[in-house]
């Protein structure tokens, strides 16, 4: 979630600081959220939903839909919301196993060919 909300910041042209202010929330929790050391509790999610009612919680919270109910972003920006949380794979050539090492902690080893 720290991703996405740092996201909406980018996306609203809003600092922390400025995002604390707006919120009444100590400007420390906004910092500790978007480092990911503390997790946002119910007023402050409570908060974003007052003044931002725009904002696509579902998006916050979990990644999915966008990042406006409305779908539009502001002044004309790409959405942020394209962001996937678990990107599609590109097309690269499928990789083969051609051998496995296997270290002992006495020092030896063993090798398998699993194509063989």
């Amino acid at each position: 979630m720290n991703r996405r909300l740092s996201q909406f910041l980018q996306a609203e042209n809003l600092t922390q600081t400025q995002l604390a202010d707006i919120l009444s929330v100590a400007r420390g929790s906004v910092s500790h959220i978007l480092a990911g050391r503390n997790k946002p509790g119910y007023d402050f999610i409570e908060s974003l939903m007052l003044h931002f009612p725009r904002l696509n919680l579902e998006w916050l919270l979990t990644g999915k839909g966008r990042m406006y109910k409305d779908g539009n972003q502001p002044q004309g920006e790409e959405s942020p919301a394209e962001f996937e949380l678990f990107p599609a794979k590109t097309t690269e050539p499928a990789k083969t196993i051609d051998r496995i090492l296997v270290f002992y902690t006495d020092n030896t080893y063993q090798e398998f060919h699993p194509n063989d």
